[in-house]
């Protein structure tokens, strides 16, 4: 591992690159790099200034990523970043088929990765791990460029983010914070959904949670379980807090791919063997995750519909995000023994003033044919029921007061057209 200052380090990639930089009319080079809430800005700023041209691969792009012309943002999973940039090239996946594509269709040039300084000769990707570790496996198999920003405050984690410094061709030092995420404290509504998913949690459950109100309502519930385990693509404080709790099995690691949350949390996670961050395609292998006892998958989105198809992905006809992991934790949830898929939401969207109940869905759907539907009205058992009995349970229990007249009525519709 060279390392460099900031200032040589766009130089010193442009160069390992040789050829491919000026290859930019035919096929501009790629770069892939750790996203969410660890991407390696200082390291990108770098690349970014010598560089007139390439694609950037980023998962959950925050507002710090480049934006520019010359620059093509790529993505599965659209983050704010690059949400609304009209060169967004799109790559519907789900995320267990990620490191697929980075091997194939997608094959880097470049890998900027955030790692902790080296302890025994190894850096650590520390609260990002989830597609890199195929990232850089596929561009060392190409010939291409390894490059990392090494920050004295990137915790260092345990599993497969660990890598070997000679793995990384040139790096740059800093020693900046994490940026961490801003969480709002859930309303009425949230905080009812999350006590009613938790509900159907018992002792000895293994979780698979989200980001935002909803799972940290959920988790806020659950503290008084016992012998939880978490099998989760990505967790955040709420963890944290089921593990002070007690509620969570001594025993067991907490396996996770990317961690996201608070200063306490990373400080937490720092040469903690209680949590192994795992590759994505491990971590999301529906084969596996159905191997986790009772393993119970909690997830939200933007609408549901009477035949129990959720859209997660899609506002207006345009990607907000992507598949993520949803499909791949449904999936595996179901075929676990004891398993069971949950998809929690609002009854009400307040900003559009409108049911997130539907009669079917307009969007491209993202999950289906769960094990049940949750809102703060109450909750539908869908696995077992009948379409008819699913479309009443859903209107009943999940519906908004206000919405369930229509819904009735849109749905006898749909009966009667399709006799």
């Amino acid at each position: 591992m060279q390392i460099v200052a900031e200032s040589a380090l766009g130089s010193a990639v442009a160069s390992a690159l040789g050829r491919r930089v000026d290859a930019t009319t035919d096929r501009p080079p790629l770069v892939v790099a750790s996203g969410n809430w660890a991407t390696p800005t200082v390291a990108l700023r770098a690349i970014d200034a010598v560089l007139p041209a390439y694609r950037l691969f980023i998962l959950n792009a925050q507002a710090d990523v480049p934006a520019r012309p010359g620059v093509i943002p790529v993505t599965p999973f659209v983050g704010p970043g690059m949400r609304h940039q009209p060169d967004l090239e799109y790559v519907p996946a789900r995320l267990s088929l990620v490191p697929r594509l980075l091997a194939g269709h997608y094959r880097p040039d470049v890998v900027v990765v955030h790692t902790s300084p080296p302890v025994d000769a190894k850096v650590s990707l520390g609260t990002e791990v989830n597609i890199l570790p195929a990232a850089i496996e596929a561009v060392v198999a190409a010939g291409g460029v390894v490059v990392a920003q090494v920050n004295r405050q990137m915790p260092y984690s345990f599993g497969d983010g660990e890598l070997p410094v000679d793995a990384v061709d040139v790096a740059v030092e800093v020693d900046i914070p994490l940026p961490s995420p801003r969480v709002s404290p859930p309303d009425d509504v949230r905080r009812a959904v999350g006590e009613r998913v938790a509900a159907l949690v018992p002792d000895g459950a293994t979780l698979q949670l989200g980001i935002g109100a909803v799972p940290d309502a959920t988790t806020a519930a659950l503290a008084s379980r016992r012998g939880l385990r978490v099998w989760s693509e990505t967790f955040s404080d709420g963890v944290l807090r089921l593990e002070r709790a007690g509620a969570l099995d001594p025993d067991v690691e907490l396996v996770t791919s990317f961690v996201l949350g608070s200063p306490e949390l990373y400080g937490w996670l720092h040469r903690n063997r209680r949590v192994r961050m795992v590759r994505t395609e491990v971590v999301n292998d529906p084969a596996v995750i159905a191997r986790q006892p009772e393993m119970t998958s909690i997830n939200t989105a933007l609408q549901i519909d009477l035949f129990a198809q959720a859209n997660a992905s899609y506002v207006r006809g345009r990607i907000w995000s992507g598949f993520g992991g949803q499909p791949d934790f449904v999936t595996g949830a179901l075929h676990a023994f004891e398993g069971r898929a949950v998809i929690a939401l609002p009854s009400w969207h307040a900003k559009s003033d409108s049911s997130t109940v539907v009669p079917a869905l307009t969007e491209p759907t993202t999950s289906f044919q769960h094990s049940f539907v949750v809102s703060e009205h109450g909750t539908a058992r869908i696995w077992g029921a009948n379409q008819r009995q699913q479309a009443a349970s859903i209107i009943n229990q999940v519906a908004h007061p206000r919405a369930r007249d229509a819904l009735t009525a849109a749905f006898a519709d749909a009966l009667a057209g399709a006799r």
